[in-house]
Parts: C-alpha cells; sequence; structure tokens
C-alpha cells in the first residue's frame, strides 16, 4: 500500500500529498517568532498535537507539558474571559477567530496574547484540525494603559510618584534589613549591589567582601555552578524565575551547607528596572531531619516485610489444613485474616515504593510493551474485583510504548481504584486511549466530588491528602506521588482536571517508540 504523507495548504485549508513539503514547513513553523500550533479537532477535547519552539518559549512550557492538552490551560484559573466563549463558538462553528486574551506562563506570569485560530478542512469540507498563531502582545497593552495613565494625570502623577517612590524606597530597604532570609540585589551584570545583615551574618563575610563584586566570584566561587549561572542569565531577557534552586557546596567559614535559592527580577516602578532580588534559605537541617525520616521509612518498612510474608504463610496454612466442615466463623476469620494481611501488604509496598523514589533508588525494567493490551488487562482485573461499576474504555492508539509495564499498571490501578474510592455516589468510570503526535494519551474520567483548585496544586505531592476527604476515606497520600514520579520517570506527563462537584479527570502521557527502538528492542 502507498505510503502517504500529509501538509496542509493555509490558502484553501484542504489536505494535500508530500513528504518534502511537510518538512519544509515543519521547519518554517519551528523557526517563526510567533507561537504557532496545530489541534486535532477529531478527537476528544480537541487536544493539541504540535507546538512550534516559540510557543514552548512564550508560554514557559516544554513540549511534552504541552502536547495533548486543550488550549484552554493558557487561561488557568482566569475563566471568565468573554474571549473564551467567543473561542468555543467559533471552534464548534469552524470558523476563524481573533482575540486578545489573557494568558499565563508556566511561572503564574501574565502575558496578553492576539490569537488567530483558523480551521483546516479535508476535502469531504469536514474541520480536522485548528491552527493556532500567537503574539504576546503584553508590552503594547501596558505601552496603551501607560499613555492613558499618562494622558489623565501627567503633572499630578509625576508628583505623586515622586513620593510615593521615596517613601517606598525607605520602606524596601528597611524590609531587606529586617527579615529573617539572606538577601542581595545584583545589577544586569551580576555584580552585588547591596546585602542585607541576615546574608551578612548567615554567611560570616563584610559588606567589603560581597558588595560590588560579582556573585559568580564571592567566596570560594560556591556560586559559580553552570547550571544556576544560566538560569540567573536568563532572568532578566526572559523575566522566568529561578524557583527552589538547591545548592550543597562547602561555603568559607560555615561550612557544608545546603541552601535554597529563588530569585526573581525587580521592576519597582521603573526605579529598580534590570535587577534581580535574590533570597537564600539554609535548609539543611531540614533535609537531615527529611533523611532521616526516609531511612526510616524504609528501615521499617524492610522490617515488616518479613513478619508479616512468615504471618501470611501461616494464614494460608490454617487455611489448607482447616477440616472439611469446619465452622463458618472459622473459615470467615481466616479470610478477613488474609485479606487483612494483603491490605498490609499493599501499604508496606507503596512506603517502600515512596522511600525507592525519594532516595533515587527506583528501578526501571524497560522493555516495548502494547500500551492498548496493557490497558485493557488493567480495567479487566479491576472490573473482577468490581463487579459493581462500569469501566467504559473507547479509542485506541495501536501504540508500542518503552517502559516498565508493571509500574505503568500500577499508575492505571490506582488511577481506576481512586475513581471508584472517590465517586460513592456514581457506578461510572470513563477511560479514553489516544494518539496525540508523538504520545500517547491516557484519561480516567469519575463522576465524584470533584477536587477545588488549591488542592490540585498539591495533588501529587508525597503524603498529601485533600482536606475534604481526610476523614471520610482513609489513606496515607502517596498513591498519586508515586504514581506521578513512576509517569516522570517514564518522560510522560501526569496531570488532573477538576471542579468540585464535576468529578476529576486523570491524564497522562507517554512517549511512543519509534520503528527504529522497536525493532532494535
Amino acid at each position: 500500500m502507498e505510503e502517504k504523507n500529509t501538509y496542509i495548504d493555509k490558502s484553501k485549508h484542504t489536505i494535500h500529498n508530500s513528504s518534502n513539503d511537510l518538512d519544509l514547513y515543519l521547519k518554517a513553523l519551528n523557526s517563526a517568532y510567533s507561537g504557532i500550533i496545530i489541534t486535532d479537532n477529531m478527537q476528544y477535547d480537541n487536544p493539541i498535537i504540535y507546538c512550534n519552539k516559540a510557543f514552548e518559549t512564550i508560554s514557559g512550557y516544554s513540549h511534552n507539558e504541552i502536547i495533548g492538552h486543550n488550549c484552554r490551560f493558557l487561561q488557568a484559573q482566569d475563566r471568565s474571559q468573554p474571549q473564551r466563549q467567543l473561542l468555543k463558538e467559533s471552534i464548534q462553528r469552524g470558523e476563524e477567530c481573533k482575540v486578545e486574551i489573557r494568558n499565563y506562563r508556566k511561572d503564574g506570569t501574565l502575558f496578553w496574547n492576539e490569537l488567530f485560530i483558523s480551521p483546516v478542512k479535508n476535502e469531504a469540507g469536514q474541520v480536522t484540525h485548528f491552527i493556532g498563531v500567537q503574539n504576546d502582545i503584553t508590552a503594547r497593552k501596558k505601552a496603551e494603559y501607560d499613555l492613558r495613565e499618562e494622558k489623565a494625570h501627567v503633572e499630578l502623577k509625576i508628583q505623586e510618584r515622586t513620593k510615593e517612590l521615596q517613601e517606598k524606597e525607605i520602606f524596601l530597604s528597611s524590609i531587606i534589613e529586617t527579615v529573617r532570609e539572606s538577601l542581595l540585589v545584583l545589577d544586569a551584570n551580576y555584580i552585588v549591589l547591596s546585602a542585607n545583615k541576615h546574608f551578612l551574618n548567615s554567611f560570616k563575610v563584610s559588606s567589603e567582601e560581597t558588595l560590588g563584586k560579582p556573585l559568580f566570584e564571592l567566596g570560594m566561587q560556591q556560586w559559580n555552578i553552570k547550571s544556576l549561572k544560566e538560569l540567573l542569565t536568563q532572568i532578566l531577557p526572559t523575566n522566568n524565575p529561578v524557583i527552589d534552586y538547591e545548592v550543597d557546596n562547602i561555603f568559607p567559614h560555615i561550612g557544608r551547607k545546603v541552601m535554597l535559592i529563588n530569585a526573581y527580577r525587580i521592576e519597582f516602578e521603573g526605579h529598580y528596572k534590570d535587577r534581580i532580588l535574590i533570597a537564600f534559605e539554609d535548609i539543611t537541617e531540614k533535609k537531615e531531619q527529611d533523611q532521616r525520616k526516609d531511612d526510616f521509612l524504609s528501615i521499617a518498612s524492610h522490617e515488616l516485610k518479613t513478619p508479616l510474608t512468615t504471618i501470611k504463610g501461616l494464614v494460608q496454612i490454617l487455611q489448607r489444613m482447616s477440616p472439611d466442615h469446619s465452622n463458618d466463623k472459622f473459615v470467615s476469620t481466616l479470610d478477613k485474616m488474609s485479606a487483612y494481611v494483603d491490605r498490609l501488604n499493599l501499604l508496606i509496598t507503596k512506603l517502600l515504593d515512596t522511600s525507592k523514589i525519594q532516595s533515587g533508588h527506583i528501578e526501571l525494567h524497560m522493555e516495548p510493551f502494547d500500551i492498548d493490551q496493557t490497558i485493557r488487562e488493567a480495567i479487566d482485573n479491576i472490573t473482577l474485583a468490581v463487579p459493581g461499576y462500569e469501566i467504559q474504555l473507547s479509542g485506541t492508539t495501536g501504540a508500542i510504548v518503552q517502559g516498565d509495564e508493571l509500574q505503568i499498571i500500577q499508575v492505571v490501578n490506582n488511577l481506576l481504584s481512586n475513581a471508584i474510592k472517590y465517586s460513592p455516589d456514581s457506578n461510572k468510570v470513563e477511560v479514553r486511549m489516544h494518539k496525540v503526535a508523538n504520545f500517547v494519551k491516557i484519561s480516567i474520567r469519575d463522576y465524584g466530588m470533584g477536587i477545588n483548585y488549591q488542592d490540585r496544586l498539591k495533588i501529587f505531592e508525597r503524603f498529601f491528602r485533600a482536606s475534604h476527604i481526610q476523614k471520610k476515606f482513609p489513606g496515607l497520600g502517596i498513591g498519586l506521588y508515586v504514581s506521578h514520579e513512576i509517569i516522570a520517570n517514564h518522560n510522560g506527563t501526569l496531570w488532573v482536571e477538576s471542579e468540585p462537584g464535576e468529578g476529576s479527570t486523570f491524564n497522562f502521557t507517554l512517549p511512543i517508540t519509534n520503528n527504529d527502538e522497536s525493532h532494535g528492542a
């Protein structure tokens, strides 16, 4: 059968066959200054199947974090914008649309987006895809606002701003000096302009040793770390902050310490333009405490495994040795003992998984496997265990995934079990499988109580449990943490979409093994 490749003809919005043209167009799209995405209108929720480099730069998200999402994720919680409804209606009608809409980068910063969407139709006139082109117009919006302000209050504004700057400068200086955290202010060349008392006292250095010196030359050049340097040098041109960067190093006068670094660009009414504020937090003791807790968790779990295995064996012996006409209460008691031992064994296994992830010793047995078959088998097993629930499966990918199949099954089992557990008033769960670009996307939707925004931000943290389920549903809050780390170790992403009272949809993506890799395996 002749192989067909396609490209998009923008003039007619139809699909044509040409491998060379497709390569050329994709290279052109990837070189464009504007952010460009392509969504698949034939798939559920119109997911993104392509994005160019400019879109990654503008949004702050990586390619793997973008593919499979609906475009609305860029609006975060800012969902009341009328432009969203206009876009929705245009997509439903298969029409072009242009809007100016507020979007949010991965770090949470707002940017204004001038968005053009245009449908792509096949020869039958059916809308198969949408092309979205976006430009960051934040600077233009800010300029328009500033111009309006200046026209209305020029003279008064100058007087008020002058007084306000003086007061705020004094106020900011007092805060920097009194705050119980080590702070530095750098200029555009990363020269230290100011250091608060807490920094000088914590690192046991003087102002003469610090002020006017490049950050990367302080002390024994302990901050001259390539990865940290790259992050700091991107703050001013991109406005992306450095968040929770750890430095484990030997410092003069204070020895080995673990420091947590956060750095932000300062735009203080134009007065501190192109300057960087860096905060240093000594987390040495906290890291040591966490390590001791992890060590205890690992040791305790291992120590519990041995007697538990013995108890399980003894229960099985009693079950086999019980007479044919044993008392019903005796038999049911043994069955309950076996079930509780199995439940305790599962809990200890999860604790061991958590310990391995924290210590970086989680083992992956990477082999190619059929993801569709794996998902179907996992659903069949859950259905047998909980016969009262209806698990609806739709879609196929036909894809081969390179990974640890048992760990992926563990993720699916955990997500399905949670969907059933936290939907006490429903008996239906929906599972969808799709191929999105060079990824498979698995979505598991329940019709349960849902998750609020604040809990969604922490739902994949270790030992976190949503506030409204802690008393009603037992658990330790480690299943989603383990699942998130497993998917991350497979170069995929796991995320949740949910609203209180409307159920939840947990999605994860996994990269598809290409033909060369599958043959090599």
